[in-house]
């Protein structure tokens, strides 16, 4: 889909890298995963204040393919986390109307964790409000190249044509089909790099570095990004508007 699908209002989709939990942890003297649990929490508000906000799509790195380098007692305390998260949220976004789905590659994840995520995306399957997007071994250039694998898949079987390949085709493909791209990319934590999170999708995606950590990221500064961005002039490579 796109770029110039994404201008409506009802439309607008906000992807969040949620940097700075670590960090956040060891300025007060706590271990790590202590600050990964206050950032689970702070997920909660995010999601709960983004409809009022006017955010139809909500997706948040959470762990991305490369944070497997991280140690072995961090990784298996954020792979609780996620399922504890699931445990607890699973009803309290259903009831919300909250269509939960994740993306990344699952295979290297644990086989309770993958059930756990498949059934709260069948729990809420259904739901029509907030589309929230979780990325979970995810990253970007491992999607591209997961995508061009099934795309040349899908030629060497002649179920495509090679001339049916471009852009739409390509997207189709990608762990996202059928998500509008994002408007808006916001990370936290004071960094100013992209982290290999959603490359394809982010082309003409604005963006906004904060230097708050995310667990102290509130619904109120994400409404005064939001000011900020809908003022913006955004031209998809054209002139400036009149």
């Amino acid at each position: 889909m796109g770029a110039r699908d994404l201008t409506g209002a009802g439309a607008m989709h906000v992807a969040i890298i949620m940097d700075g939990n670590g960090r956040w942890a060891t300025e007060r003297g706590w271990p790590r995963l202590v600050g990964h649990r206050r950032g689970a929490e702070r997920v909660r508000a995010i999601v709960e204040a983004s409809p009022g906000l006017g955010i139809r799509h909500l997706t948040l790195y959470a762990f991305s393919t490369e944070n497997w380098k991280r140690s072995t007692e961090e990784v298996i305390g954020l792979m609780s986390i996620f399922a504890r998260y699931i445990e607890s949220e699973a009803q309290r976004l259903s009831d919300a109307g909250v269509r939960l789905r994740f993306i990344g590659g699952r295979e290297r994840l644990d086989r309770k964790l993958q059930k756990l995520m498949a059934g709260i995306e069948a729990k809420t399957a259904p739901n029509t409000g907030l589309n929230l997007n979780v990325a979970i071994n995810y990253g970007g250039r491992d999607e591209i190249a997961r995508a061009a694998r099934k795309l040349a898949e899908d030629v060497a079987t002649g179920r495509i044509s090679p001339d049916d390949v471009g852009e739409d085709a390509f997207a189709a493909r990608l762990d996202t089909a059928g998500l509008p791209d994002p408007d808006l990319v916001i990370r936290t934590s004071g960094e100013t790099r992209i982290s290999n999170f959603l490359l394809w999708q982010s082309a003409y995606a604005e963006y906004e570095f904060t230097p708050t950590l995310w667990p102290d990221f509130t619904p109120a500064e994400l409404e005064t990004i939001l000011s900020r961005f809908r003022v913006r002039d955004r031209r998809y490579g054209g002139t400036v508007s009149a």
